[in-house]
């Protein structure tokens, strides 16, 4: 059995585990029980009643949180040379084509988010071996393959995360950092569950939204109230 440390028993200690608690009692409280030395990530959890192996069941979409996420997110964009300058402009971390498909098919993966244009997904497809179990792989449904590279690459800079229902029915995300005021963090949960909200299948009956957490990187989950995240 593990040996709860010092600093994770006070954290046990100051969260009622039988307890909801409003998304504005929450996320104080996440900062507060956050021990880490380094800027923590706060992370939401949300069970949905939906049977995810069921196509029509599927919950995915993506959504631009008004603060951020407080992450470097490292973008890679595959396209054509006349596409290049716009990438680097917008503020791509790396941009190719050739070198970097073969640079993955040797196993590398540094990157967060890949961007591509439509005219290249046949070499980018047949990487999906290796970009499919990382969620890395472009999709036109997030906005990952368009023409519209400088648009794409700047809304990922500033933000906009692509998320997908697992096969547990669980929605887990990043929704900012410890660092991060109650407000930023209150306005950047209720962004998110409101687009989640929004995407509830028809095929899906009983309770939509079955229970949602809030934790930062090594502490206790928070339970929240879904009323409080109303907007």
């Amino acid at each position: 059995m593990t040996k709860l440390t010092k600093n994770k028993k006070l954290a046990l200690e100051k969260v009622d585990q039988k307890k909801s608690y409003t998304i504005e009692d929450a996320t104080k409280l996440v900062k507060e029980i956050s021990t880490t030395k380094f800027d923590a990530s706060v992370d939401i959890d949300i069970r949905l009643g939906v049977d995810p192996r069921k196509a029509n069941q599927m919950v995915r979409g993506v959504v631009t949180l008004p603060h951020g996420t407080g992450k470097q997110t490292r973008v890679l964009v595959l396209c054509t040379p006349d596409k290049e300058e716009e990438a680097r402009k917008a503020g791509a971390d790396h941009v190719g084509l050739d070198d970097y498909i073969n640079k993955i098919k040797e196993g590398w993966t540094d990157i967060d988010v890949i961007i591509t244009t439509p005219n290249v997904m046949g070499k980018v497809g047949a990487l999906g071996r290796v970009l499919g179990p990382r969620g890395l792989m472009p999709n036109p449904k997030s906005g990952t393959v368009t023409m519209d590279i400088g648009k794409a690459v700047t809304e990922v800079k500033a933000g906009k995360i692509d998320f997908k229902v697992d096969r547990y029915g669980i929605i887990h995300t990043t929704v900012g950092k410890v660092s991060f005021t109650p407000e930023q963090l209150v306005d950047n949960v209720k962004e998110f569950v409101s687009t989640v909200m929004k995407l509830k299948p028809s095929a899906a009956k009983g309770a939509y939204v079955k229970s949602v957490f809030l934790s930062s990187t090594m502490s206790p989950g928070i339970r929240i109230e879904p009323k409080s995240l109303e907007v």
